[in-house]
């Protein structure tokens, strides 16, 4: 007959196979526990499986978080909705139900330099990550533009779009608030033009539609671009002042939010 110290050691063995790594840590320990506590098998076994379940589920966050390159600084928690009009508010409740990533619609956000714009589909996306592991790419316009203009040169835009699918939201941050080449933004449109009612989009702009053409060049692509980003679009318009200025004169260098921290649900590393 096997000692108990011969089945934890296959037991280790194959939960190691397995890649169980939160049971191979734990089941000893709940072992003890459930026999002081009369447990039933099943009962025990729940409690395994519900351990290696929530750990797994948040290793999945911490990764998302990563990749997503997000700034993690801009959440809800730093975030005052109460500047908000009150529309904006409602299309955030909605949008972080997250349906909107089903139908593959688009997040539009527009408003002065400084209204929060920004922080606030920042603070989106992660909550889309926290609550329902969806997976997000944040990125300057300036820096994605670069990137897809030289996977054009190097006649890898098709295989650099088809990576970009994975994520369910791409998020392109300040459209035009950097100059581009015409070039540049033809790669731009590209990613617009691909991901059109397959993926979703959120981006940020300080220019309303009616000056677009100053960043596409092109009357034609502006037109095109527009019609493929409003066609299924939930339109955030956030015409309030400039935080910053609102609070440049403030002393004792109060913290954008007004708030300590921000989500603590996972411990990101990297």
């Amino acid at each position: 007959m096997a000692t108990k110290t011969d089945i934890a050691a296959r037991l280790t063995e194959h939960l190691k196979d397995l890649h169980l790594p939160t049971i191979r840590e734990c089941f000893a320990g709940e072992a003890e526990r459930a026999r002081k506590g009369s447990l039933s098998y099943e009962a025990y076994l729940l409690e395994l499986i519900s351990q290696e379940t929530e750990d797994r589920k948040q290793r999945k966050i911490e990764r998302f978080l990563r990749e997503s390159k997000l700034p993690l600084e801009k959440n809800l928690d730093t975030f005052e909705m109460d500047r908000m009009p009150a529309k904006v508010k409602s299309q955030v409740s909605v949008l972080l139900e997250g349906s909107f990533v089903d139908r593959c619609d688009n997040v539009l956000a527009f408003g002065n330099v400084g209204s929060g714009k920004s922080h606030l589909l920042s603070a989106i996306g992660q909550e889309l990550i926290y609550e329902q592991q969806r997976r997000v790419y944040f990125a300057a316009c300036s820096i994605l533009v670069q990137d897809l203009l030289v996977a054009k040169r190097e006649l890898k835009l098709k295989s650099k779009l088809k990576n970009l699918d994975r994520f369910e939201i791409i998020y392109v941050d300040d459209i035009g608030y950097v100059q581009h080449d015409r070039e540049e933004m033809e790669a731009l449109f590209s990613l617009l033009a691909h991901r059109y009612e397959r993926r979703s989009v959120m981006i940020t702009s300080n220019l309303p539609f009616s000056k677009w053409e100053a960043i596409f060049k092109d009357p034609m692509t502006t037109a095109a671009a527009i019609d493929r980003l409003v066609h299924h679009s939930v339109i955030l318009e956030l015409n309030i002042p400039s935080y910053r200025l609102e609070h440049s004169g403030e002393s004792g260098g109060r913290e954008v939010g007004g708030k300590d921290g921000g989500k603590k649900k996972v411990k990101t590393t990297g």
